[in-house]
């Protein structure tokens, strides 16, 4: 098991090498002529921003100041840009495919610059729209009937919001955005379905502190993601439970008449233990029930057991173009919004914060109100 990090790291850092030695080969067939120290520079530089990313991650987990984050940050943005430059590339061979059976003879060859040009700073305002977009927050009202509601439930609101990821791009300002709207909105009660923090090393205690100050009055629960587990999740969920966060590991509290079940992110991806699990509450004979569960998966076990509505985050709605196109095909109808399968009710939240690249486009940031009918 301890080398499917290692294996993990080599893979994604091969892919980060493809992608940057396709971005020179576009450039130095696109671009205007460059001199040869120029060329020799461009080679250096991409190669280093091809280790960016990792180097960051890794050193992210084991310390925390201001320039392991700052070495983050620009790590994010550039994965980021790296992102549309790739679209951007992959659009230019496209379009000199079409021009070259269009314009044969090679007449459009002293097209390629311009067409170069144009697509990089398409590729840089878009990544600098993408900035702006993901730090504007959205609402999203929605209203939600379930069967065998306690009647005293009927007309409450529960805010739901995931994937905070909070650390070396998402800090403690980011956490005080989301606790003045949560204020503002003063709902009955919270729901965290996983990932609020990064996984990188934080104190949990001082970049979560203005969520610790939120006390609705039948509480606020969470449950771990994959980026909790990929951190010290003990660490984390003991500075939860010290903020006033309920954290449920694999357990079923009742909340005035309401039953609340949390599964753990590893319990998750297992669907044997979850069954096993699920099936044991006998969740069918009871009163409505609400399963916080970070991956919207596993959705046939949920709805055997009798689950009334399931939240879940990690998707992000995708994030970033062209990734929404993925998500989509992985997770179907259920990457976003609230969804009917069967007799079980999915809602997934998009996200209220980024991983990776501080940039959404095509996908927007949000928590959403939920009104219990």
């Amino acid at each position: 098991m301890k080398a499917w990090p290692i294996l993990g790291i080599l893979v994604v850092q091969s892919v980060l090498f493809l992608a940057h030695w396709f971005l020179y080969r576009t450039w130095i067939d696109f671009g205007w002529a460059l001199a040869p120290q120029a060329v020799v520079e461009l080679r250096v530089t991409l190669f280093v921003l091809s280790l960016l990313f990792v180097v960051a991650a890794l050193l992210s987990f084991r310390f925390s100041n201001w320039l392991v984050a700052l070495l983050y940050q620009l790590a994010g943005l550039w994965l980021g840009l790296l992102n549309f430059l790739l679209v951007g590339a992959f659009l230019a061979w496209t379009i000199d495919l079409g021009l070259r059976l269009a314009l044969p003879g090679g007449v459009h060859l002293h097209m390629r610059p311009y067409l170069a040009g144009v697509l990089l700073a398409a590729a840089a305002g878009t990544s600098l729209y993408g900035v702006i977009n993901a730090r504007i927050l959205r609402l999203r009202r929605s209203t939600v009937r379930l069967d065998r509601l306690p009647a005293q439930w009927r007309g409450r609101t529960a805010l739901v919001f995931s994937d905070v990821h909070l650390g070396h791009i998402n800090h403690v300002p980011f956490a005080e955005r989301i606790a003045r709207l949560a204020h503002r909105l003063n709902p009955d009660v919270i729901f965290l379905p996983g990932d609020l923090f990064d996984g990188v090393k934080v104190d949990p205690a001082v970049i979560a502190a203005p969520l610790f100050e939120l006390a609705p009055p039948f509480g606020k629960y969470f449950v771990c993601g994959n980026h909790e587990e990929f951190g010290d999740v003990a660490y984390y969920c003991d500075g939860l439970r010290r903020g006033g966060f309920r954290v449920l590991d694999n357990e079923r509290v009742e909340m005035d008449g309401l039953a609340i079940v949390g599964v753990s992110y590893s319990t998750s991806t297992h669907p044997m233990a979850l069954r096993h699990y699920l099936q044991g509450l006998h969740l069918a004979e009871g009163p409505a029930s609400i399963l916080l569960q970070h991956v919207p998966n596993r959705l046939p076990l949920v709805e055997q057991a009798g689950v009334s509505l399931m939240l879940c985050g990690h998707t992000h709605g995708g994030q970033i173009f062209p990734f929404s196109w993925i998500t989509r095909r992985a997770f179907g109808k259920f990457t976003h919004g609230l969804q009917q399968f069967g007799a079980l009710q999915v809602l997934t939240s998009s996200g209220i914060g980024t991983w990776g690249p501080p940039m959404r486009v095509g996908t927007a940031p949000e928590a959403v109100l939920l009104t219990f009918e």
